[in-house]
């Protein structure tokens, strides 16, 4: 969940195509991995909203009516989706791209009430997988802020690297100041 107590700089990480081997995926017993289907926007929509990345469902249904839905053959094989022991898709992550074409991980949420599972670092690891398997031999890209310390930290875990620009050391000091 986004933390808005610190300020906000957006920011750039990357995972060079050379970085160690990702660890095994850990998913919680009877929770299981799923693709995007028709209809599973709605579940996308409502778990960005809380975690606060919209305002609300409507919000994020224009967002991802419009950068989504015109590759919804893409998304079958690119939105990740984690459902509960109850069938209820609680977490998602998206192997995307980015303006230039470069492979993206893209929009990480866990809904509130699911996190401290390993949720997260397991579609992480699995997005990265995908990414590796559709762009051999490239760098991965994401893009953050520091309302996301808690994000990047597991990103930093996993070999990704904090691109260095104008705001880098004010990065640090915050992500500093948040752990």
């Amino acid at each position: 969940m986004l933390d808005k107590s610190v300020p906000f700089i957006p920011f750039t990480m990357f995972r060079p195509s050379d970085a160690p081997p990702l660890p095994k995926i850990t998913l919680p017993d009877g929770y299981r991995f799923t693709f995007y289907q028709p209809g599973d926007e709605r579940d996308w929509c409502r778990i960005e909203t809380a975690v606060l990345e919209f305002d609300s469902e409507k919000e994020a249904a224009e967002y991802f009516q419009h950068s989504f839905m015109p590759y919804e053959k893409e998304l079958r094989r690119r939105m990740l989706f984690i459902e509960n022991p109850e069938g209820k898709k609680v977490a998602t992550f998206t192997a995307w791209w980015t303006e230039d074409r470069s492979p993206r991980l893209h929009w990480l949420g866990v809904i509130p009430e699911e996190q401290k599972k390993g949720l997260a670092k397991a579609l992480v690891i699995r997005v990265t997988e995908l990414l590796h398997e559709y762009y051999p031999n490239q760098d991965l890209y994401l893009s953050t802020q520091t309302w996301s310390h808690r994000a990047v930290r597991l990103y930093e875990k996993l070999n990704y690297q904090i691109f260095q620009n104008q705001n880098y050391q004010k990065i640090l000091d915050i992500l500093k100041r948040t752990k």
